[in-house]
C-alpha cells in the first residue's frame, strides 16, 4: 500500500494499514521539508505506484488529488472497527479504530469514518465525506458529497445532509440540511 500525503492523518492511516497486517511501501508528499514519517522515508516525486490511499483529511483537497491520479486506490479498515458484511465501502475510504458500520450502509469513495464514529443501518454517504470522531449517524441518514459531520454530532434517523455542508461538533441534527451550508447547535440550525 502507498500513501499520498504525510500529515497527521497519514500517521493514523499508517497504523490502520499495520493493524490489517499490511505494510506501507512508500509515502509521497510534495512538501520537500518533510523527509520521514514514523520511520518511513517520504518521496517527493510520485511514481504512480498502486494501490494508494490519499492520506489528507481535507475533503476538497482529497477530491482534487483523486481526480488527478489515474491509479488503483486501496481501502483501509482498522482491525478494531466493526463493519457489517452487508456494508459497501468504496475505494480510497478509511475506517478508523472503534468505528461501527452497520448493515446495508453504502459509503462512497475516499471517505473518512473517523475514530469511534457510528454509521447505522441503511445510511448512504457520498464521495469525500468525513464523519468525525464519535459522530453518530442514526439509521437511513443520507450524507451528500464532501460533507463534514463534526466530532460528537448526532444525526437522527432519516435526515439528509447536503453536499459540501459542514455540521459543527456536538450538534444534534433533527431536520434536513441543504447543500453548501454551515450548521451547528442543539438543535442544529443553519448559520451561513
Amino acid at each position: 500500500m502507498y500513501l499520498y500525503g504525510a500529515s497527521g492523518h497519514a500517521k493514523v492511516i499508517l497504523e490502520i494499514i499495520e493493524s490489517m497486517g499490511l505494510t506501507v511501501q512508500s509515502i509521497f508528499d510534495d512538501n520537500h521539508a518533510l523527509t520521514e514519517l514514523k520511520g518511513h522515508p517520504i518521496s517527493h516525486q510520485w511514481h504512480g505506484e498502486e494501490p494508494i490511499i490519499i492520506s489528507i483529511g481535507n475533503n476538497a483537497i482529497r477530491k482534487k488529488i483523486a481526480e488527478q491520479l489515474h491509479c488503483k486506490f486501496g481501502t483501509a479498515v482498522h482491525s478494531h472497527a466493526i463493519c457489517s458484511d452487508s456494508a459497501h465501502i468504496a475505494e480510497g475510504t478509511v475506517v478508523m479504530h472503534g468505528a461501527i458500520i452497520q448493515p446495508d450502509v453504502t459509503i462512497g469513495r475516499h471517505c473518512i469514518i473517523n475514530t469511534g464514529a457510528s454509521v447505522d443501518h441503511e445510511c448512504v454517504l457520498g464521495n469525500y465525506v468525513h464523519i468525525s470522531p464519535h459522530a453518530t449517524l442514526c439509521g437511513n441518514v443520507h450524507v451528500g458529497e464532501g460533507a463534514w459531520i463534526g466530532a460528537g454530532a448526532t444525526v437522527i434517523p432519516g435526515v439528509s445532509i447536503g453536499k459540501w455542508s459542514v455540521i459543527g461538533a456536538g450538534s444534534v441534527v433533527l431536520h434536513d440540511v441543504p447543500d453548501h451550508v454551515v450548521a451547528y447547535g442543539n438543535p442544529c440550525k443553519i448559520k451561513r
